[in-house]
């Protein structure tokens, strides 16, 4: 017996032993020689260590988001360097910049109506863009409600818009000319006739897309049509809607330029044309440039207005 409670007691005082000498010691007893200076070094050292991997971490960011295009735009313009030595009658990058420098540096300038600086005709371009863009939203999004809230509506103009959306946009300009008897209404006209495919269709199918237990919601309710549209499907086809308008803003604006050679007067379309008959090329190249960034800025003013609304 005094064998056996030897050999069992043996083990467990070994344990004991183990777990006396392995327990970690009292936080008061293991801080209690680290003086209070001390401490706050190195709570200072450690927010000061967080903040600069922070202030790191954005600037990779910042690196990563920032050298991919410039490296892109570097190859561009080196390419295009490359094709103008070999290309005599194509603007070296170097004498398009300083041709860009002359032209922004007084691009509101009047010499006469056909003579004016860069500044006037994006301005006019704009504006014709902002009617017809405007009258097209009029028109076009209440028709996409219609269509996509009723099925014959939509039936009946289906075959109409199938029709109609693919024609392109200048074929729409002499039946312009030939209603409002002047230019600018007729660019206008192109404009409204063109960007108002895409505010329709998306709207529509947003509409199509709704869940039927919302609108059987408001069936309980006994709410009214007009209720219906404002308060179930308006927030909840207004990520579509949106989307249609920033494909229809950009088909405006594309329509814009051709649009303006054709028909003349001031804008960045007929400027183009001007300086393709004056033969200098280093403002179309400037108007290709600006034509872009005016159609980038006004996407991404589109990309932060759905951000801002896109709450469903």
């Amino acid at each position: 017996m005094t064998v056996i409670t030897a050999t069992f007691a043996r083990p467990l005082a070994t344990k004991c032993a183990v777990q006396h000498h392995t327990a970690p010691a009292p936080a008061s007893a293991a801080n209690e020689d680290v003086p209070a200076d001390e401490v706050s070094a190195r709570v200072a050292r450690a927010a000061a260590y967080r903040k600069a991997e922070a202030a790191r971490a954005r600037l990779r960011a910042a690196l990563a988001r920032l050298v991919p295009p410039l490296l892109g735009i570097a190859l561009f313009i080196g390419l295009w360097a490359m094709v103008s030595a070999t290309s005599p009658q194509l603007p070296s990058p170097g004498r398009t910049f300083a041709s860009a420098v002359d032209v922004f540096s007084h691009p509101f300038y009047r010499k006469g109506p056909n003579d004016q600086g860069i500044g006037w005709n994006i301005l006019m371009s704009l504006q014709r863009v902002g009617i017809g863009f405007g009258l097209a939203a009029l028109v076009g999004i209440p028709m996409g409600f219609v269509l996509g809230r009723f099925q014959f509506a939509n039936a009946m103009s289906a075959p109409i818009i199938s029709l109609l959306r693919p024609v392109s946009p200048l074929a729409w300009l002499p039946i312009g000319l030939m209603v409002f008897k002047a230019a600018n209404p007729a660019a206008i006209w192109v404009i409204f006739i063109s960007s108002i495919w895409p505010m329709i269709i998306n709207t529509a199918v947003g509409v199509q897309r709704v869940p039927q237990d919302y609108l059987n919601v408001g069936r309980v309710l006994n709410l009214s049509e007009w209720k219906i549209v404002t308060h179930i499907l308006f927030p909840a086809v207004l990520p579509y809607m949106l989307t249609g308008i920033r494909l229809a803003i950009g088909v405006a604006w594309l329509v814009i330029v051709a649009a303006e050679m054709l028909t003349g007067g001031v804008g960045i379309g007929f400027w183009v044309w001007d300086e393709w008959n004056n033969l200098n090329v280093e403002h179309i190249i400037i108007a290709i440039v600006v034509v872009g960034v005016v159609g980038w800025a006004l996407e991404h003013l589109l990309l932060l207005l759905a951000r801002r609304f896109n709450y469903v």
